[in-house]
């Protein structure tokens, strides 16, 4: 396998052009770093593009098995010197191996067939928030997690990375019009509820044990009023303290797994 160790490769070039959104957009393509990440990938059985590995990757811990799984599966990967692979990895501390991967498409209609549980998120824009409502609806089982225009973009590297690997178990979408997808949802008969700093009902003191779709709204305003006049009901969240709300993350886990707490208790 011959060695990559100029910036001008064509692999590199286009690696590189990943951590920009419109590219990725363009080329329905992402990258994911790290020996976890690719494993999940592969199991996933995940469109994989191409993975780059670095020099000294074949010598760390558990890459013999993951290089094996890797030709196993009958994909090709390429091997960067160390200072290349650190020029297009996007951690500070890189494990040395990297997967192109081509992106799912996840249609609004689809996600709105299953039954269950749904996240709407209107206008978060924190990858760190965006990444951790994922992993928690995924370790919840939440059926799908459907986005306003204004989100984050969930294949941006910062977003993957705080997913642990859940971006590629729970269908994500942006949806082109959010009332209109709240409005579908509520002739579906699910019940939609929203965190909202004036809400009447504690969130623990409201029936979850049916079909629920929750909106969590923006880290600074919260949702918008159009948004919040199509929920069924506004919950607060209790704070007794002195901190005048919470961070979107948290508020998404405590109501989702509010409503796992019902929904199992009930059955």
């Amino acid at each position: 396998m011959s060695l990559i160790t100029s910036n001008q490769n064509p692999i590199v070039k286009e690696i590189k052009s990943l951590k920009e959104k419109k590219i990725r957009e363009e080329k329905r393509q992402f990258f994911i770093e790290g020996i976890r990440f690719v494993e999940e990938a592969l199991k996933e059985d995940c469109d994989i593009s191409s993975i780059v590995v670095s020099e000294r990757f074949p010598q760390t811990k558990g890459a013999e098995f993951l290089l094996n799984g890797i030709h196993q599966a009958g994909v090709k990967y390429h091997m960067l010197s160390d200072k290349i692979f650190r020029e297009i990895s996007d951690t500070e501390n890189p494990q040395g191996i990297l997967a192109v991967i081509k992106m799912k498409e996840v249609r609004v209609e689809n996600v709105l067939q299953q039954q269950g549980l749904f996240i709407l998120l209107e206008s978060i824009q924190d990858p760190g928030n965006m990444g951790t409502i994922i992993r928690t609806a995924d370790a919840a089982g939440v059926n799908g997690i459907i986005l306003s225009k204004g989100c984050v973009d969930i294949y941006n590297p910062k977003v993957l990375r705080s997913t642990m690997g859940s971006i590629f178990h729970v269908p994500v979408c942006q949806t082109e019009n959010f009332e209109d997808t709240l409005q579908i949802l509520k002739e579906k008969g699910i019940k939609i509820l929203a965190a909202h700093l004036k809400g009447q009902t504690n969130y623990f003191d409201q029936d979850m044990k049916d079909r629920v779709a929750i909106i969590i709204g923006n880290e600074a305003n919260g949702i918008s009023d159009e948004v919040a006049a199509l929920a069924d009901v506004l919950v607060r969240i209790p704070m007794p303290g002195k901190a005048e709300s919470l961070n979107a993350s948290i508020a998404a886990g405590l109501l989702i797994y509010e409503t796992v707490r019902q929904q199992t208790h009930n059955n």
